[in-house]
């Protein structure tokens, strides 16, 4: 029987039963919580040029005429369940169920942040159409410096879920392959906490301010 590791890490711990990983894993999962925690920095900078360029509209079209408030809800529901379809995809593999689970539920999840895509590539472009273009007016730059960098990140998180989707398929489920499922559970985590932001300082603030 193998001893539990006494080590841990924020997040999902691999435990006992991947001894090996879960002390490999410790070092790098701190060490991408940095990574986080500066990209968090970055992210707050761009919240804060938002907030003071809400109103600086120059007589172009706004949140009223611009947000639509169906297509935001439907992503945000997306995007909330593919964080339970994550954390279901890494209980699997810490509790030893059979990879076929695994894969479904990162499978589950890349379709779900390639549907978020899909809605929000549409807003922007109505937004477009409407007028609704970066150079417009500081609100719309801010829009737009804040709003797609989230979505770069979920488009490299689905490149990432394809990429680990491969290397199991070749590999097998090595104790390297484990690590990475590891920090990339986290990062999608930490970037539903972003769109949590984004609800209410973008689409709710920008409702109630602009």
């Amino acid at each position: 029987m193998r001893r539990a590791p006494t080590q841990s890490y924020p997040g999902i711990n691999l435990g006992e039963g991947h001894a090996s990983a879960h002390k490999a894993t410790e070092v790098v999962t701190f060490g991408f919580w940095v990574f986080l925690m500066s990209d968090l920095v970055y992210f707050g900078l761009m919240f804060a040029i938002y907030i003071t360029m809400i109103d600086a509209q120059s007589g172009g079209p706004g949140p009223h005429e611009l947000f639509d408030l169906k297509s935001i809800f439907a992503q945000t529901l997306i995007l909330l369940t593919s964080s339970l379809t994550v954390g279901l995809a890494m209980l699997a593999l810490k509790y030893n169920l059979p990879r076929a689970r695994i894969v479904l539920w990162f499978g589950v999840t890349l379709m779900l942040g390639l549907s978020f895509l899909v809605l929000e590539i549409r807003d922007f472009l109505n937004m477009a159409a409407q007028g609704g273009i970066p150079q417009r007016s500081g609100f719309l730059s801010a829009f737009y410096g804040l709003v797609p960098l989230h979505g770069l990140h979920v488009a490299s998180g689905c490149l990432w879920l394809i990429v680990l989707g491969i290397q199991l398929r070749m590999f097998g489920l090595t104790d390297l392959l484990m690590s990475r499922m590891v920090r990339l559970a986290l990062f999608w985590h930490f970037l539903d906490l972003i769109w949590v932001g984004i609800i209410t300082i973008v689409y709710f603030g920008g409702l109630t301010y602009g």
